[in-house]
């Protein structure tokens, strides 16, 4: 199990700093930081001076998208991420959320978003990509074959099939078991599917972690199921609530969902809270004492995820990272 850590950018630098060296020696492997340039400041530059306070962390955006960039600008900046940490950025990637419908747009289909994979992955290993309406390749001459890892945020049928036939992993916000199973199963059977070699596909849970009384971890990550709502609700919108390959348990709790406010995106004060149940936050998240957090990660362990990212958008932030370093990362050392 790979342990990570996931943040905004409009944490101070210094603290930002002092977070990540603080993960990195605890035993944490990765950081991602939310890419919503509108909502916070510009995360690859932050992963770029934190990428001078680490030596084996890996950094990447937790997600970024096809529509905020041109392609050679992001594949550049990626590939020169990559070339400044020697090799340790990855890209997680989805339509496009806060980042696009704070503008008033529309998140990119998805056969958008497997060519943008396809074409950055390319560029930074320094192949001549075309794409768009540009009249000519676009070739980096300073590319020196570095393989962008490339995680893909799904839940969707459609999506899910996208992550397992292009993505090298999945990212799945939401820390309930049986749901991650099923949608990990779906991307996997995909990937296979398609001819893939699965066995060393990665699946991300990225979810809040909290130490407290019910009551205080209740508070502290209510927010969350709001934020994930806002994505399920798109699928119940398109798909539905009556297929075989879309959870119940996923659908049933935005059934008096009202709306959602972007401005608010992943934040405790977001007005569009009412609908969210304790049941739900404890499911969604990851919550209690050492002992339950440890079983609860376990029980994503066995069905098959890969990695538990924690989001850190709830305060106490550096006790939590002291008590996974102390009590909870060594179970699996």
């Amino acid at each position: 199990m790979e342990f990570a850590i996931c943040f905004k950018g409009f944490m101070d630098p210094k603290r930002a700093r002092a977070l990540v060296r603080q993960a990195e020696n605890a035993g944490f492997s990765y950081c991602w930081m939310y890419d919503s340039h509108i909502l916070w400041r510009e995360s690859f530059m932050a992963m770029a001076m934190l990428m001078e306070h680490t030596r084996t962390m890996r950094f990447g955006p937790c997600v970024t998208n096809p529509n905020t960039r041109d392609w050679s600008v992001a594949a550049s900046m990626f590939g020169s991420l990559a070339k400044q940490s020697e090799g340790r950025f990855d890209i997680g990637l989805g339509r496009g959320d806060s980042a696009v419908r704070v503008m008033g747009k529309k998140p990119a289909p998805l056969a958008r978003l497997e060519e943008f994979a396809h074409a950055v992955k390319g560029m930074v290993r320094g192949d001549e990509v075309q794409y768009g309406e540009c009249p000519a390749p676009v070739q980096f001459p300073w590319a020196e074959g570095y393989e962008l890892p490339v995680w893909i945020a799904a839940y969707g049928p459609k999506a899910l099939s996208s992550a397992g036939r292009v993505g090298d992993g999945l990212i799945l916000q939401i820390a309930e078991p049986s749901i991650c199973n099923w949608l990990a199963g779906q991307a996997i059977a995909a990937g296979k599917e398609a001819g893939r070699d699965m066995s060393n596909y990665k699946v991300m849970a990225a979810a809040p972690a909290f130490f407290g009384t019910r009551e205080e971890c209740l508070e502290a990550t209510r927010w969350f199921p709001a934020m994930v709502g806002n994505h399920v609700a798109d699928i119940v919108e398109k798909y539905g609530t009556d297929r075989p390959d879309i959870p119940p348990s996923l659908t049933a709790y935005i059934k008096d969902r009202k709306g959602y406010d972007y401005s608010k995106h992943g934040q405790s004060d977001n007005p569009y809270l009412d609908f969210i149940s304790d049941d739900i936050i404890e499911s969604f998240s990851v919550l209690g004492d050492e002992d339950a957090h440890i079983a609860k990660i376990k029980e994503l362990e066995k069905v098959g995820v890969t990695q538990f990212n924690i989001y850190l958008d709830n305060g106490r932030e550096e006790e939590i990272i002291a008590r996974y370093g102390e009590t909870i990362i060594p179970e699996w050392s």
